[in-house]
C-alpha cells in the first residue's frame, strides 16, 4: 500500500493544488536542480548567442539598452524591474519550478499556468518536455497518489476520481490504471464506514428519508446505485429497521 497523501479540494494556482502535503522527495529535489541547471544553461546560450547577433555590447548596445530604460511603461521593462528573465524558456522554467515546490502537478495543469502567463507555446513545450524527462512531472505517478489520497482520505470512489483526474488533464489509460488499484472489496468497505459514521445523525428520522440521505452522500461520492443501495439497507437493518420493499433501486 503506498503513502497515503491528503489532497486539497481547491487550487492555488489555475489546475493545481496548494498545501497538499505531497511534497518533494530528495530526489527530486535533486532531479529539480537538474532541470534547472540544463534549461538555464541553455536559456544563457540562446541570450549570448543573441546578444552577438546584434553586434555584442558596443555602442549601439548601449543606445538599445538606455531606450529600454526609457520604455517604462512596457510589459517587457516591468518584468525586468521585477528581476523577472526575458527569455521564455527561463521564464517558463522558473515558473514550473515555484508550481512544483511543494506540490506535485500534471503536465496539463503546468500548460495551462504558462499559457495564462503568456509564454510562447515552443518555449513551453521545451521545458515541460525536459521536465517530464527528469521525472518533475509524472502524470502516472500524479494519478496513483491521487486515488489513494482521495479515496482513504475523503472515501471517494472510481467514478469521482476519474471525473477528478480528468479535470486535471490526465490521459484516460493513465487514469484507468490509476483507478484499477481500488480493489472493489475495499471500495465496498469504505462505503460502510461512510454510512456508519452518518448514520448517527439520521436517526429519528423516517426510514425513506434516512434511505436518501444515506444513499445520496454515497452517490455523491461515486458508488454506484447497487452498491449505495445494498450498503445502507444492511446499515438499517442492523438499527432494526424493516427494509422490505427496498430492494427497488432508489
Amino acid at each position: 500500500m503506498t503513502r497515503r497523501t491528503e489532497w486539497p479540494d481547491s487550487p492555488a494556482e489555475p489546475g493545481g493544488d496548494a498545501g497538499s502535503g505531497y511534497g518533494p522527495t530528495d530526489a527530486s529535489a535533486a532531479a529539480r536542480g537538474a532541470a534547472a541547471d540544463d534549461v538555464g544553461a541553455r536559456s544563457g546560450r540562446r541570450s549570448r548567442e543573441g546578444a552577438g547577433a546584434e553586434g555584442g555590447f558596443g555602442e549601439g548596445a548601449g543606445r538599445r539598452a538606455r531606450s529600454g530604460t526609457r520604455s517604462s511603461g512596457s510589459p517587457s521593462s516591468s518584468r525586468a524591474e521585477k528581476g523577472e528573465p526575458r527569455d521564455p524558456v527561463e521564464q517558463a522554467r522558473n515558473i514550473c519550478l515555484r508550481l512544483l515546490t511543494g506540490t506535485p502537478r500534471t503536465r496539463k495543469q503546468l500548460a495551462d499556468a504558462l499559457r495564462k502567463r503568456e509564454i510562447p507555446d515552443e518555449a513551453a513545450e521545451e521545458v515541460l518536455a525536459r521536465f517530464e524527462d527528469v521525472g518533475l512531472i509524472d502524470d502516472a505517478a500524479f494519478a496513483g497518489a491521487w486515488v489513494e489520497s482521495r479515496h482513504h482520505g475523503r472515501g471517494l470512489a472510481r467514478r469521482a476520481l476519474v471525473r477528478e483526474l480528468r479535470t486535471k488533464g490526465v490521459d484516460s489509460a493513465v487514469i484507468d490504471e490509476a483507478v484499477g488499484q481500488l480493489d472493489p472489496d475495499q471500495e465496498e468497505e469504505t462505503a460502510r464506514e461512510l454510512v456508519a459514521r452518518k448514520l448517527r445523525s439520521t436517526r429519528g428520522l423516517d426510514r425513506d428519508k434516512r434511505l436518501r440521505r444515506l444513499a445520496g452522500m454515497l452517490a455523491r461520492k461515486g458508488y454506484g446505485e447497487g452498491m449505495a443501495l445494498r450498503v445502507v439497507r444492511q446499515a438499517l437493518e442492523e438499527e432494526g429497521e424493516d427494509t422490505e420493499g427496498l430492494d427497488e433501486p432508489f
